[in-house]
């Protein structure tokens, strides 16, 4: 075996070792972020299509993009970050009646949607390093996608 094989079973034998499952309500027709991690690995071209919940446990926006974290560092290989786009940010806002961002914070939530593995590229002067790694992004283009448990 490859060392980057190895380091590959070892990452996945790490998340799925420290997946959570939900302490309140469950649903076998929901995928934890655990789950959605190693199935987004698995098929890292077409992701997987599901129901995901997860309780935010971190915020952060990039640009105009509000980002959930399943996990308070968002470069945790067992995070799930949720990509709100600009104006499913807007309508969520409006319809919480508070900014998103606030308005979610360590609430339990339902997103549907597809987890994809998104590359992310460490930069020096804005300019790709070489180095990379890999996170798990849900993109939500409207409110209707999120549903507070």
């Amino acid at each position: 075996m490859t060392r980057s094989t190895v380091a590959l079973i070892a990452t996945i034998a790490l998340i799925a070792g420290c997946a959570t499952s939900p302490k309140d309500v469950a649903s076998p027709d929901w995928i934890e972020p655990g789950q959605a991690v190693l199935a987004a690995a698995a098929a890292p071209r077409e992701g997987v299509t599901g129901t995901f919940v997860l309780t935010v446990k971190a915020v952060g926006r990039d640009r105009d993009h509000l980002f959930l974290n399943s996990e308070e560092d968002y470069r945790d290989p067992r995070n799930i970050s949720i990509d709100i786009l600009p104006d499913a940010d807007a309508e969520l806002t409006h319809s919480l009646g508070a900014s998103a961002d606030v308005a979610l914070n360590g609430k339990r939530i339902l997103v549907s949607g597809t987890a994809r593995r998104t590359r992310i590229d460490f930069t020096t002067g804005n300019r790709p390093s070489g180095k990379y790694y890999y996170q798990t992004h849900v993109r939500v283009g409207r409110a209707s996608q999120i549903q507070i448990l």
